[in-house]
């Protein structure tokens, strides 16, 4: 089975929102990676391109089954994206956050 991934308003607004502190982040480092933005949002995709087989391999958050979280591994620590499978082929991201944040839910 195959689910279709979407994005929130709110998720994609995450997306540029980590984007953006990330490259500030190496902007105001003297020794900075430019590069560091983009890879970031792309291991970030690339890890939300695994619900689209695996949803439910991702831990639960709260009472329902199908509000869940999944971990995006990214240098020393990474990123967590909140998601609903809403149906039999269909999964939102509702946010996505850096895993030093604690206020996605």
């Amino acid at each position: 089975m195959t689910y279709r991934v979407l994005f929130s308003k709110a998720a994609a607004e995450d997306l540029e929102q980590l984007f953006d502190f990330a490259l500030q982040r190496e902007l105001d480092s003297a020794t900075g990676d430019l590069n560091i933005a983009d890879k970031a949002v792309q291991a970030i995709k690339d890890g939300i391109a695994f619900l689209s087989t695996s949803p439910f391999a991702c831990r639960k958050v709260g009472a329902s089954s199908f509000v869940r979280e999944l971990i995006i591994p990214f240098g020393h620590t990474g990123y967590v994206a909140l998601f609903e499978v809403v149906d039999n082929s269909t999964v939102i991201i509702g946010a996505i956050r850096h895993q030093r944040e604690d206020d996605y839910h």
